[in-house]
Protein backbone atom coordinates (compact mmCIF):
# COMPACT_ATOMS: atom_id res chain seq x y z
CA UNK A 1 0.00 0.00 0.00
CA UNK A 2 1.36 3.43 -0.90
CA UNK A 3 1.59 6.08 1.81
CA UNK A 4 -1.18 8.66 1.24
CA UNK A 5 0.54 11.12 3.57
CA UNK A 6 3.68 11.61 1.44
CA UNK A 7 1.96 14.34 -0.56
CA UNK A 8 -0.17 15.74 2.26
CA UNK A 9 1.60 19.07 2.15
CA UNK A 10 0.58 19.68 5.75
CA UNK A 11 2.50 19.36 8.97
CA UNK A 12 1.52 15.96 10.32
CA UNK A 13 3.05 16.81 13.70
CA UNK A 14 1.53 20.27 14.13
CA UNK A 15 -1.93 21.67 14.49
CA UNK A 16 -4.72 20.47 12.24
CA UNK A 17 -5.88 22.85 9.49
CA UNK A 18 -9.54 21.88 9.87
CA UNK A 19 -11.91 19.21 11.16
CA UNK A 20 -14.68 17.29 9.41
CA UNK A 21 -17.34 14.88 10.62
CA UNK A 22 -16.73 11.26 9.66
CA UNK A 23 -19.40 8.75 8.69
CA UNK A 24 -18.00 5.25 9.29
CA UNK A 25 -17.90 3.14 6.10
CA UNK A 26 -16.47 -0.30 5.42
CA UNK A 27 -15.56 0.42 1.80
CA UNK A 28 -14.68 4.12 1.61
CA UNK A 29 -11.64 6.01 2.84
CA UNK A 30 -11.85 9.46 4.37
CA UNK A 31 -11.53 11.78 1.38
CA UNK A 32 -8.65 13.82 2.83
CA UNK A 33 -5.49 13.14 4.83
CA UNK A 34 -5.99 13.13 8.60
CA UNK A 35 -3.60 13.66 11.48
CA UNK A 36 -5.92 12.34 14.18
CA UNK A 37 -9.40 11.09 14.76
CA UNK A 38 -11.42 11.78 17.83
CA UNK A 39 -14.82 11.99 19.38
CA UNK A 40 -15.64 15.56 20.20
CA UNK A 41 -18.68 17.70 20.90
CA UNK A 42 -21.71 15.50 21.56
CA UNK A 43 -20.19 12.14 20.65
CA UNK A 44 -20.89 8.99 22.63
CA UNK A 45 -18.11 6.74 23.88
CA UNK A 46 -17.61 3.32 22.33
CA UNK A 47 -15.29 1.37 20.07
CA UNK A 48 -13.84 2.92 16.93
CA UNK A 49 -12.48 0.61 14.22
CA UNK A 50 -9.89 2.40 12.08
CA UNK A 51 -7.46 1.74 9.27
CA UNK A 52 -4.25 3.53 10.23
CA UNK A 53 -1.86 5.40 7.94
CA UNK A 54 0.26 2.22 8.00
CA UNK A 55 -2.67 0.20 6.65
CA UNK A 56 -3.39 -1.69 9.87
CA UNK A 57 -6.88 -2.26 11.23
CA UNK A 58 -7.19 -1.33 14.90
CA UNK A 59 -10.10 -1.33 17.33
CA UNK A 60 -9.82 1.24 20.08
CA UNK A 61 -12.23 1.96 22.95
CA UNK A 62 -12.59 5.74 22.88
CA UNK A 63 -14.14 7.96 25.53
CA UNK A 64 -16.37 10.93 24.84
CA UNK A 65 -14.28 14.01 23.99
CA UNK A 66 -11.10 11.92 23.66
CA UNK A 67 -8.71 12.41 20.75
CA UNK A 68 -6.89 9.49 19.19
CA UNK A 69 -3.68 11.02 17.75
CA UNK A 70 -3.03 8.72 14.80
CA UNK A 71 -3.23 9.17 11.04
CA UNK A 72 -6.37 7.43 9.83
CA UNK A 73 -7.45 6.60 6.30
CA UNK A 74 -10.77 4.94 7.16
CA UNK A 75 -13.23 4.55 10.02
CA UNK A 76 -15.05 1.26 9.52
CA UNK A 77 -18.77 0.92 10.17
CA UNK A 78 -18.55 -2.71 11.30
CA UNK A 79 -17.52 -2.73 14.94
CA UNK A 80 -17.63 1.04 15.43
CA UNK A 81 -20.07 1.89 18.21
CA UNK A 82 -18.80 5.38 19.05
CA UNK A 83 -20.69 8.33 17.58
CA UNK A 84 -19.82 11.93 16.82
CA UNK A 85 -16.49 11.06 15.16
CA UNK A 86 -14.47 13.91 13.65
CA UNK A 87 -11.24 13.83 11.66
CA UNK A 88 -8.47 16.40 12.08
CA UNK A 89 -7.10 17.41 8.67
CA UNK A 90 -3.42 17.71 7.78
Amino acid sequence: MSNPWTSAGGNLTGLAKDIIPVTPANDADIAVNTVAVGIICKGNAGDVVIITASGNERTYPIASEETLPVGVSRVKATGTTATGIWAFLA
